[in-house]
């Protein structure tokens, strides 16, 4: 809708063709984003590794600092000469270039017009120029543009929002877990390529020393087909995978793993061992599963529970659930986790019981019954992670909207959030056993290279956690509050 030049909404307006005049200039300033080089990338379908961040060009094992691609830049007169000058209902008839020098990520561009030349059928003539940070011209050239006719004046244009998928979270603790010494691993039954793949590639990374427990003729039999070499590796060949699981677990009383990790072996054999009364790894607490989620576009990591140990768990062993899963959020540096316990409703309704439930969660938290973080409940999904649902709600919480730790009802609805999250919204997952006297790594066949990272730099931090009651680093992940 065209608006007033007075209208409080007016944000774009031109100028047109009977109002413009020699000498009239307009300057943009622009700061150089490593999303915008993706974004490029992508629009243009230029893959050039030299333009693109994160990237070794050189080939010596490091990221070289990506160089911007020039039509990139050249790219940023067109938006001035589109919202500035002349402005909207501006078209392009040519533009020339020249390239002086080059711009990298972080540099503050500054981005000039000038009209040179004013022509028939409202053709106009202007100098264009990028100029670097350091006042170096960059790119220069002339562009010849077809000026509007009628003065424009709109309100702020929408457009898609656009989301540059990364998991800044992940990386962040493969950092910090990468800092401590590379945890000792009991990795159970490692017989296939998945499960010591990743084993060794945890390895390579410097965050877990393993210790292969099973069959050595089906493990070689897998390292043969990787073509890596198991030199330098402790290797207890045990043929039976029940026996490889207590070993395993036995190690641990021995002081000689400070965690496990399941290979290619069902889950229910290896916590079999791990739960047992005698020789086990109980703790007094109920073992729960946790998801650690990187989703790409929250400010935080979303830890999800119950999704894969605990079935249809009652009002106990969800205590013990949302106590596991603060701890996790505490040990990667989340200040003060804010639990929301999920459920259909975001009201307490006995016809569904596991609203009954989170209240009961909520007041015991509120009674010191559950510690280290907030929790509240029962929450819808919508009015627990979107701050304008729970208004809308009018929900008064310090949870709702802004809950970085959800526990669902069951096992069901929690495992079919995470997978969810993993497939629809992009999120790399990291899994983790908790509640035993130490970190017990769950990974997935469907499981990818970063997952298997994650999972590993989960427990070297919660281990830390575990022998010292603090996480290895704090604020690791500061919460963004609303403004």
């Amino acid at each position: 809708m065209n608006l007033s030049p007075r209208d409080p909404e007016t944000v774009l307006a031109n100028t047109p063709f009977d109002s413009l005049a020699i000498g009239q200039s307009v300057r943009m300033e622009r700061l150089c984003t490593a999303n915008d080089l993706i974004v490029f990338a992508h629009a243009s379908g230029n893959m050039n590794p030299i333009h693109l961040p994160s990237t070794d060009v050189t080939g010596d094992g490091r990221d070289d600092a990506p160089v911007v691609p020039s039509m990139w830049l050249a790219s940023l007169i067109s938006s001035v000469l589109g919202n500035k000058l002349p402005g909207p209902g501006t078209l392009y008839l040519s533009q020339t270039l020249s390239f002086f020098g080059r711009a990298r990520v972080g540099d503050q561009l500054t981005i000039t017009v000038t009209v040179a030349e004013l022509g028939p059928d409202r053709s106009v003539t202007l100098v264009t120029r990028v100029i670097g940070p350091d006042g170096v011209v960059l790119v220069e050239g002339e562009a010849k543009v077809q000026a509007p006719e009628e003065p424009v004046y709109l309100a702020d244009i929408e457009v898609p929002d656009l989301q540059v998928q990364k998991h800044h979270h992940f990386d962040a603790m493969l950092e910090l877990a990468q800092s401590l010494e590379p945890l000792p691993v009991a990795v159970v039954a490692p017989d296939d390529t998945n499960s010591l793949g990743g084993a060794l590639l945890a390895r390579d990374e410097g965050l877990i020393l393993p210790i292969l427990v099973g069959s050595k003729v089906r493990i070689q039999q897998a390292a043969d087909e990787l073509d890596v070499s198991l030199d330098g590796l402790e290797l207890i060949d045990i043929e039976d995978e029940p026996a490889s699981a207590a070993c395993a677990v036995a190690m641990v009383h021995e002081g000689r793993a400070n965690a496990v990790m399941k290979g290619h072996l069902h889950t229910d054999g290896l916590l079999k061992h791990v739960v047992k009364a005698e020789g086990g790894l109980r703790t007094g607490k109920r073992i729960s599963h946790v998801f650690v989620m990187d989703v790409p576009g929250r400010p935080q990591p979303i830890i999800i529970t119950d999704a894969a140990i605990n079935i249809m768990p009652d009002l106990k062993t969800k205590v013990d659930i949302v106590q596991n899963a603060i701890d996790i959020a505490l040990a990667i540096g989340i200040e003060v986790p804010k639990v929301g316990i999920l459920s259909a409703v975001e009201t307490v309704n006995p016809a569904i019981p596991s609203t009954i439930d989170a209240a009961v969660l909520s007041k015991m938290a509120d009674r010191g019954q559950i510690t280290g973080g907030i929790v509240d409940g029962p929450l819808a999904m919508d009015n627990a992670v979107d701050i304008s649902a729970a208004r809308t709600k009018g929900i008064t919480s310090l949870v709702a909207g802004r809950a970085n730790v959800l526990v669902a009802p069951n096992l069901e609805a929690g495992n079919m959030l995470a997978k969810e999250l993993t497939f629809l919204a992009h999120a790399e997952a990291a899994g983790l056993l908790v509640g035993a006297s130490v970190p017990v790594i769950l990974t997935s066949r469907a499981d990818d290279d970063k997952s298997r990272l994650a999972s590993c730099a989960l427990a070297a931090l919660y281990d830390v956690w575990l022998r010292i009651g603090k996480p290895a680093k704090a604020k690791l992940f500061r919460e963004k509050h609303d403004t």
